[in-house]
């Protein structure tokens, strides 16, 4: 008998044009045999990096009133994914969906900023309610900027991999398993991985070209390895070469902005004889 797809709960953001957010989580874990249940944070008619002023819907009321209805449906959540979030009273959002499916894998991406700096449209509050928020967790995905929003660190231009190595360390005292994502290396990137009690990890693969939107498909990626009972390594590691896979599939001179060709790119996240 057909075992029915393990279901993720994904609370982000929704970009109508621009390859970000639950745009691309959510076929990146179809690919992968997973039913993606979507809760949008923000509807917006573009990402926000660089594509002007996007129209955006907003309902207040309506992230509570979903999780109610999943409530009464009965519907059952394996995993409990969330990363961009809108203003800080969302971070409640989250964590009443953790308090509702106790049993879920919780994996936060705090997204908050990068390059040393908070984005902007987010306040200050946000830092706080995050923080709170990654208690919660079971695994977070920062990069080195948001790792030191958490720390209460000075904010780097840019991470060295020694940075990286100890932030993640000290982060596994926030949450028992941390990977920092992101972190230039000479000719690679690395993602430095912390687990409370454990030995920590590096994942290297090589340094490509910068794109919108390629740390939600890394989240979904080792989310959904995670999800199929790969090992938090294992797991980063195949999430990383998915993402050098679609870089290398985006010509050379496409704008960043738009975010990178994966369409041609998911059939490889299939079993193997289903692509």
């Amino acid at each position: 008998m057909p075992v029915a797809p393990k279901t993720v709960l994904c609370i982000h953001d929704l970009p109508g044009f621009g390859r970000a957010g639950l745009a691309v989580i959510v076929p990146i874990l179809s690919a992968l045999g997973l039913q993606a249940v979507v809760l949008p944070t923000a509807v917006l008619s573009t990402h926000t990096g660089g594509l002007g002023a996007p129209a955006r819907l907003s309902s207040p009321g309506y992230g509570p009133a979903a999780l109610a209805h999943y409530r009464r449906l009965g519907v059952r959540f394996d995993c409990i994914y969330s990363g961009y979030l809108s203003e800080p009273g969302q971070a409640l959002l989250v964590e009443q969906a953790m308090e509702y499916w106790p049993g879920a894998l919780k994996v936060v991406d705090p997204v908050m900023g990068d390059h040393g700096r908070l984005y902007s449209g987010l306040p200050g509050e946000m830092v706080p309610a995050m923080y709170a928020l990654c208690s919660r967790a079971d695994l977070i995905l920062p990069n080195a900027t948001e790792a030191a929003l958490l720390l209460g660190d000075p904010l780097p231009g840019s991470a060295a991999p020694e940075y990286a190595a100890g932030a993640a360390e000290r982060l596994t005292r926030l949450c028992p398993q941390v990977l920092l994502t992101g972190v230039t290396a000479g000719r690679s990137v690395l993602c430095v991985g912390a687990q409370r009690g454990q030995d920590g990890y590096t994942v290297r693969t090589p340094l490509l070209r910068p794109f919108h939107g390629t740390g939600d498909i890394f989240g979904a990626a080792m989310v959904g390895r995670l999800l199929q009972g790969n090992a938090p390594q294992a797991a980063a590691q195949a999430a990383a070469v998915f993402v050098g896979d679609c870089l290398r599939a985006t010509p050379e001179g496409a704008d960043e902005r738009l975010g990178v060709w994966l369409e041609s790119v998911l059939p490889r996240l299939l079993p193997a004889g289903e692509n």
